[in-house]
């Protein structure tokens, strides 16, 4: 395996990429206002997105595991 030379964004950087992907996902979203789920898009996107990010760092050697937090409403 290829071992790549990691630069890290500016914080600027940083917010723009994060905003292309939030609106990038948000379009493979859009199918499911179809079907009455838009309330749970924006949900959905910040945990693709903190998904997206623990993978970034365990792919460039931090052990962080990949996983999302979900709280479940007790009814």
């Amino acid at each position: 395996m290829k071992k790549y030379n990691v630069v890290w964004l500016s914080d600027e950087e940083y917010a723009k990429a994060i905003g292309q992907l939030r609106l990038q996902l948000n379009s493979v979203l859009l199918p499911f206002n179809a079907y009455g789920l838009d309330i749970f898009i924006p949900g959905a996107i910040t945990e693709i997105i903190k998904l997206c990010e623990d993978f970034a760092l365990r792919v460039r050697g931090v052990d962080k595991p990949i996983n999302i937090d979900l709280i479940r409403s007790k009814k």
